[in-house]
């Protein structure tokens, strides 16, 4: 039972570690043009082969992206919780589709490890690392 978790652990430090040699744009967050799906472009190539090399995919990614409903300014009544949906991967982007429509004027908390690190080499210099892989947070608002 301990050798699953170690295997699994392994195999998402691993994808972190690709994960985070980000190419020059940074990760980006946006729905969709008409608002039915949340696009992740500018994805590490290295990272974005291993997830689709990994069976299944969804439940990777799904331990990888996190989509929340939140309360906003304007509707406070708005109880945190969790967005299902389904993940798609292409060859660029990894789109989420989620199980219910997106709702228009709520704000939507978007957390993910995907181009992730630990630090950049001027903080590996100046042994300023932080211990823990840090989330990328995105808000958007539909």
């Amino acid at each position: 039972m301990n050798n699953r978790y170690m295997a699994a652990g392994l195999f998402l430090a691993g994808l972190l570690s690709a994960c985070s040699l980000s190419g020059s744009k940074p990760l980006s967050i946006a729905f969709n043009a008409d608002s039915t799906a949340i696009v992740f472009r500018h994805i590490d190539q290295a990272g974005l082969l291993q997830l689709k090399q990994a069976a299944p995919a969804d439940s990777v990614l799904a331990n990888l992206i996190a989509v929340l409903q939140t309360p906003s300014e304007s509707d406070t009544t708005v109880m945190e919780e969790p967005v299902t949906g389904q993940f798609e991967l292409t060859d660029s982007t990894i789109i989420f589709k989620p199980s219910k429509p997106f709702v228009r004027n709520r704000d939507y908390l978007v957390i993910t490890h995907l181009n992730s690190k630990f630090g950049d080499a001027g903080q590996i210099i100046s042994g300023q690392l932080s211990p823990q892989v840090k989330p990328l947070q995105q808000l958007l608002s539909r």
